[in-house]
């Protein structure tokens, strides 16, 4: 369930859109372009209300589990299909595409595997003239070897083609060197929206003997720890107060997903953390 979701998305960036399963990922996507509707308030692109409203819809593109093409349809027929309903494609770059993921568009819709119904569904993505390309769970199925292609090609269609994208996954690992601005939805609710080199340069990671760490970050926002027999981590976000260091204790950054973890077990424990 959302609730109380208030969000803008600005050209040309690269979001996460992060959360556990059954944070709400796939319905808040589903309620921006339109797919379910919302009980309460709008989605609007350059103030005009995305509702009915087919120029607006046709500047974005959803991705996800969901197969709206019939199964029978060969991938090159879906293909002319989508460039009659969006007004383009890009041949060129879907051409390397076909090739680098090794896929068969002659093949019919209903005959891919999980893998490869994804990586068509990601072409299709990469290539329709949309402002914003919206990607739930894009990896689904892939192997290592083809997340590493699209990770890459997503890049490069960026840098080449500069829109908004929003991949809303779980592989935190994955993409955190690749988008711009984190999202954190948990339990129907935005917990965390910043862009990610402002997140983490908030994390710190105070290790050391544990009376020292304690009362070195003793009323700060300690967001989760850990102990290797008497040595103690404590895990910061936010600011240091500029307070001195002591000798015996280390201090360095953590990762986003260590981050997404402890945020969203705070949530889930009634520690609402504010943006």
């Amino acid at each position: 369930m959302i609730a109380d979701v208030n969000l803008m998305f600005e050209e040309n960036k690269i979001y996460g859109l992060l959360g556990r399963n059954g944070a709400g990922k796939s319905s808040l996507l589903n309620i921006m372009t339109n797919r379910i509707f919302a009980s309460a308030g709008e989605v609007k692109i350059d103030s005009e209300s995305v509702a009915d409203n087919d120029s607006k819809l046709g500047l974005m593109y959803l991705m996800s589990e969901v197969d709206l093409y019939p199964n029978g349809s060969k991938l090159s027929q879906i293909v002319s299909d989508s460039e009659l309903m969006y007004g383009g494609f890009d041949h060129q770059l879907a051409d390397k595409l076909i090739e680098e993921f090794g896929i068969d568009m002659t093949q019919k819709f209903g005959k891919l595997s999980t893998g490869y119904n994804s990586i068509f569904k990601l072409i299709l993505a990469l290539c329709l003239p949309v402002k914003f390309v919206i990607l739930d769970e894009p990896v689904l199925g892939l192997d290592a070897n083809h997340r590493e292609i699209f990770y890459s090609e997503l890049l490069a269609s960026y840098s080449e083609n500069p829109r908004t994208f929003i991949l809303a996954t779980h592989l935190i690992e994955e993409i955190a060197t690749i988008i711009s601005d984190v999202i954190i939805l948990d339990q129907g609710r935005i917990i965390l929206n910043q862009p990610v080199e402002d997140v983490l340069a908030r994390t710190h990671s105070v290790v050391g003997p544990k009376n020292d760490v304690e009362s070195y970050t003793k009323g700060l926002n300690v967001v989760g720890h850990d102990n290797i027999g008497n040595i103690r981590a404590n895990y910061v976000y936010g600011d240091l107060d500029d307070r001195r260091l002591p000798d015996t204790v280390q201090l360095s950054n953590f990762d986003l997903q260590k981050l997404f973890v402890f945020l969203t077990n705070q949530y889930e424990g009634g520690k609402h953390h504010e943006n």
